[in-house]
């Protein structure tokens, strides 16, 4: 518990030493008098730059034309023998059972919109009682007498 409390105030030291040395260095700033005028600075000589070098033209090279040569053929694949798959045997598929008969729904008619009314919604919202924020003065609630020594 000693421990935090040296963290806090230590905590608390580094925080207000820069804020110290910022108010005295601010205060130094607004007691210095004003500096005056400033030098005019002389504006640099323009000088005209000279125009740039044409770009040269390169002769027109034609690339060598490369001998064709003959591609060799590609080997050829040996030839293998085809193998043929023996015929799968063919066995009966037992039948799969018939699925159970959905009963028919029987329709539902309703009645026309119109014979049914509709709630009706309220056109004022009632108002929200407010609740008193001042406290009622209960007259025998008071302080007791100071004592006098």
């Amino acid at each position: 518990m000693a421990s935090y409390k040296h963290f806090i105030l230590t905590f608390f030291v580094a925080l207000t030493l820069p804020s110290i040395n910022m108010s005295i260095a601010a205060r130094h700033l607004l007691d210095t008098p004003p500096a005056g005028t400033l030098p005019i600075v002389p504006t640099m000589p323009t000088t005209a730059l000279p125009p740039l070098p044409a770009i040269p033209s390169f002769p027109n090279l034609t690339l060598p034309t490369f001998p064709t040569t003959q591609i060799p053929s590609l080997p050829t694949i040996l030839s293998l023998p085809k193998f043929t798959m023996p015929p799968l045997p063919s066995t009966q598929l037992p039948t799969l059972p018939s699925f159970p008969t959905i009963p028919t729904i029987p329709k539902v008619i309703l009645p026309p919109l119109s014979s049914i009314p509709l709630p009706t919604i309220p056109t004022n919202i009632p108002s929200i009682p407010t609740i008193p924020t001042a406290i009622p003065l209960i007259p025998f609630f008071n302080p007791p007498p100071a004592f006098i020594y």
